[in-house]
């Protein structure tokens, strides 16, 4: 689940295996017309590009670098008054405003949210949650990773009432950020440590939830929360009736967003709520799907005539064609076909604004030695860069040392440490968080200087750590052959790791090896891994 995302399409190294379309071969079969097929390589290097969470990582740390940077400018005053002009809406009696920083915060920010809950909802049914002995490690490193960056934070906030309830904000990790860094180590780190970090970040996703839910938020109102109540209940009875178009869902979920945000409860949570309502399976029984749609296509190869009649006279052909593609959509669940499509919207467009919105911060005029020795600045920093990796490792080395879960495979406790620094990343969702906690602006500000600054250095540390423990690896003989792709899509694991491993099992010459990987190739029914040790003999 997770916003696992990474570019997977490429050749596959098997000569007997159709060619999987790539950037450098968009169309292998020979399905386009020549005229479209340069448009089409363009396309498909776009969908590469917008579902890459490397990539994704880098424009939201280009857009903070440009908010900051402006925000020490003659041209943060015009930058301020840009985001906060006024956006007025209404319709007959009903009428209201919102400046566009709101419209990020608390309308842009809804749907994030929303591909956070399909995240999770997948992990929950399909993914790394579903298995409670596998997911009990991570789940109780999120939980050692909350509570430790609170216990420091009030260690340093406990008697500053102003500061008390910024004891959130070092408890989030950006998973994005995370798995964004941990991804440029492609395959010299084992795979567990990839699942182990993704699985742990949807775990801090969902309790991160539970905080803004119940701890950051006005007074609810009882009528709209009630109303809220309302929706939800009906957006459930939809999905027990099997309604699986998506546009019912979008719609009563705007109206279940106006509820949760006139209610005083924070408005992303209705983003949460609508996920858990859309249906995660398929209206089309698969079982017999195969057969039909290979009926249809033979009926579709006997009514086509070929260019001999211009091809929108030929209607039986059209009308099975149309057919056919019309059911293959509806067999994909409505959850998953939403996830797809928000996945670059959100990690391209909202985040970066939210990014460019909210990551200012004007250090020009600072005190820097007052800022440094702020308790909310100490407190958000040592919570984030110290509390996070000893809270994830004391809980995960209690939960191996009680037998309650066993560290994944190929995965030493030197990779637990580099997954557990990862998780200081906060950024996005912990400045989320601030400018929920602190009324004062002042506050605000030394939150976010605070996680930038932590952000960065666990982001720098913990890749580092990995990065030496891959080297340390490499110089024993130590390699990782992974049959995963960043995305989670099954499909694109045969060429990830033809990509990967192509030229070590080459090398090695070991057709034993070579036919474990091909039948890896295969099988795949889920990711797996190979762990390669060369030995001086």
């Amino acid at each position: 689940m997770t916003n696992q995302h990474e570019d997977t399409d490429a050749r596959e190294d098997f000569s007997d295996t159709p060619i999987i379309p790539g950037p450098d071969n968009p169309d292998p079969d020979g399905l386009f017309i020549a005229e479209v097929q340069g448009r089409n390589k363009r396309l498909r290097q776009l969908i590469q590009f917008t579902h890459s969470s490397t990539k994704a990582a880098a424009i939201m740390l280009v857009a903070a670098i440009i908010a900051l940077i402006v925000a020490n400018t003659p041209a943060h005053g015009p930058f301020l008054e840009f985001w906060h002009t006024q956006v007025f809406v209404g319709i007959g009696p009903f009428h209201g405003e919102m400046s566009f920083a709101h419209i990020i915060n608390d309308i842009f920010m809804a749907v994030f949210f929303l591909l956070v809950g399909l995240e999770i909802k997948y992990e929950m049914t399909a993914g790394e949650l579903t298995n409670i002995r596998q997911a009990i490690l991570p789940i109780l490193g999120a939980l050692g990773g909350v509570l430790a960056p609170i216990g420091i934070y009030l260690a340093f906030n406990a008697t500053h009432p102003e500061a008390f309830m910024g004891w959130g904000v070092p408890t989030a990790t950006d998973i994005a950020f995370a798995l964004g860094i941990l991804s440029l180590l492609g395959s010299r780190v084992p795979n567990g440590v990839r699942v182990f970090l993704s699985t742990l970040a949807v775990a801090d996703d969902i309790i991160a939830i539970l905080v803004i839910a119940i701890f950051y938020g006005e007074s609810p109102d009882l009528f709209w929360l009630a109303a809220a109540a309302v929706v939800f209940v009906a957006l459930i009875v939809m999905n027990r009736m099997h309604v699986y178009s998506l546009v019912p869902y979008v719609l009563v979920g705007c109206v279940l967003w106006f509820c949760v945000f006139s209610s005083g409860i924070h408005s992303t949570i209705a983003g949460v709520l609508l996920a858990f309502a859309i249906p995660s399976g398929s209206r089309v029984n698969l079982d017999n799907f195969f057969d039909w749609s290979n009926k249809r296509l033979r009926m579709a190869n006997s009514f086509y005539e070929g260019d001999e009649t211009p091809l929108v006279a030929q209607k039986d052909y059209i009308t099975t064609v149309s057919s056919l593609s019309k059911i293959s959509k509806q067999a994909v669940p409505p959850a998953t076909r939403l996830e797809h499509k928000l996945y670059p919207w959100v990690y391209f467009l909202i985040l970066p604004l939210f990014a460019l919105t909210n990551a200012g911060v004007a250090v020009t005029g600072l005190d820097l030695a007052m800022v440094t020795s702020s308790p909310v600045v100490l407190g958000v920093f040592c919570g984030l860069m110290f509390g996070k990796p000893i809270g994830i490792m004391l809980f995960s080395f209690i939960t191996i040392k009680t037998k309650i879960a066993q560290l994944p495979e190929f995965v030493t406790w030197r990779h637990m440490f580099g997954a557990s620094v990862l998780g200081g990343v906060g950024f996005t969702m912990a400045i989320f968080v601030a400018n929920l906690a602190y009324a004062d602006a002042m506050l605000i500000t030394e939150a976010k200087l605070s996680i930038l600054v932590a952000s960065t250095v666990a982001g720098i540390v913990g890749f580092v750590l990995l990065f030496l423990q891959a080297k340390a690896d490499q110089k024993r003989g130590i390699s990782y052959v992974t049959v995963v792709p960043d995305d989670g899509n099954v499909s694109h694991a045969d060429a990830e790791m033809g990509r990967d491993s192509e030229e070590l099992v080459d090398s090695l010459g070991d057709e034993k090896l070579s036919e474990r990987m091909r039948m890896a190739h295969e099988s795949a029914t889920v990711p797996g891994e190979l762990k390669i040790e060369v030995k001086d003999v």
